[in-house]
């Protein structure tokens, strides 16, 4: 039984990882090699360890397999013979070097390398993302349909399409050239972001927060932030960003996994040595001469991390609202800086604003009006909840939309 437990948190951690090493070797167009030749490995193991037992050291056991099982596979393959042999180092005696450097920093590098590859231009953002999740964190197809509100073949269709591209295109993993390094970062940065942002709130298995998609944004952040080359202040700030969200965790859902807004949560519940990260990246963040969405958005989520409900707070967090809606114009930040300017001006004021943006498709839009409303129209808030209801997508959020309009209904 240990064993059953065992298999899937190691596919989920060291797939990827030698995946990445991997592909490095044979080239992204024999992808589906390393894939094969990593999923036989798995596979194995979970035969040989249900009747032999676990080996002393399972990590270990995965990476001696899968390395044997390329050697044995790089040496009678007469593709490799022919077309990938002669691009490796050769030995004195004529015969190619084929041994595979599993080392915990070829590792890292071959992961890092893999992301700008996934990331290239001539990739989709939405291949990308996708692509990010299989590859790099190991997500099947049906995973991603999930994360996605979509169908496994619509998946599985997308990764064959993006890897294909892949080929054709003949990308190599490889850092890009340090002069191309900031120019691709940017998009680097964003698949990242779009990951976070998909585990933060996700639509998906009726689930309003997926950690496990959060934390593997956070470990490839760290990871590129890390490496001297692409470790940059857009790149602290994008970190220092998803640790201030990650650090309300705990407090943002109740046991039931409904969501809990940010006003009612428990402070206690907040992840200080989190906090403690996030102004530790920030700081260093500050370091470059421009100053990105990133670094706007981590400072207002550095505010949240305040306890105190101080018009200091909110006027600040309404100033870096309106900066970030100059450099980049967002429907969602719009709606959150009309939360901002309630608590700033009051919400009479914030009201006037909230109605201008018209999203009157989105239920957020809704339920911000209804709290808006709250103690200045009833009948208002109550049909504002109902249209938020109706708009809402994921059971928990009209599980606590359904909850607020049976308190809105008890209040009239």
């Amino acid at each position: 039984m240990e064993h059953q437990q065992l298999i899937p948190h190691l596919f989920r951690t060291e797939y990827r990882k030698i995946i990445a090493v991997l592909c490095k070797m044979f080239g992204l167009e024999h992808i589906a090699i390393a894939e094969d030749i990593v999923s036989e490995t798995f596979l194995l193991a979970a035969e040989t360890w249900g009747l032999k037992g676990l080996p002393k050291n399972p990590t270990a056991w995965l990476y001696t397999v899968s390395k044997n099982k390329a050697l044995d596979y790089l040496r009678r393959d007469t593709l490799f013979q022919t077309k990938i042999a002669p691009e490796l180092n050769h030995t004195d005696e004529g015969h190619p070097e084929t041994d595979i450097d599993l080392s915990n920093q070829n590792i890292i590098d071959s992961q890092l390398q893999m992301l700008f590859a996934i990331c290239h231009p001539s990739i989709s953002n939405e291949a990308q993302i996708g692509l990010a999740l299989n590859i790099l964190c190991g997500f099947g197809a049906e995973e991603i349909a999930d994360a996605f509100l979509t169908s496994k073949e619509t998946i599985y269709k997308r990764l064959t399409r993006a890897k294909e591209k892949l080929r054709s295109e003949k990308i190599k993993i490889e850092l890009p050239p340090p002069g191309d390094i900031e120019s691709r970062l940017e998009t680097v940065l964003s698949t990242l972001y779009l990951l976070f942002s998909e585990g933060y709130y996700s639509a998906s298995q009726n689930t309003v927060l997926r950690k496990d998609l959060c934390i593997e944004a956070m470990r490839l952040m760290v990871m590129l932030t890390d490496h001297p080359l692409t470790c940059t202040p857009s790149g602290y700030a994008l970190l220092s960003l998803m640790c201030f969200h990650a650090s309300r965790f705990e407090a943002r859902t109740n046991q039931d996994g409904e969501i809990i807004l940010y006003e009612d949560q428990d402070t206690s519940l907040w992840d200080k040595d989190l906090i403690a990260q996030g102004v530790d990246f920030l700081n260093r963040s500050a370091g470059g001469k421009q100053v990105t969405r990133y670094h706007l958005e981590a400072a207002i989520a550095y505010w949240h991390t305040l306890k105190e409900d101080t018009h200091e707070k909110w006027e600040n967090i309404l100033q870096l609202y309106n900066r970030l809606l100059q450099m980049e114009y967002s429907p969602i930040a719009a709606l959150n800086r009309t939360y901002a300017l309630s608590k700033a001006n009051g919400k009479e004021e914030a009201i006037v604003e909230a109605e201008k943006l018209n999203l009157d498709a989105n239920h957020f839009y809704h339920s911000l009006l209804a709290n808006l409303y709250e103690d200045i129209n009833p009948e208002k808030e109550l049909d504002h909840l109902q249209r938020a209801w109706t708009l809402a997508r994921n059971t928990n959020d009209k599980s606590l939309l359904a909850k607020k309009i049976s308190s809105a209904i008890g209040r009239k």
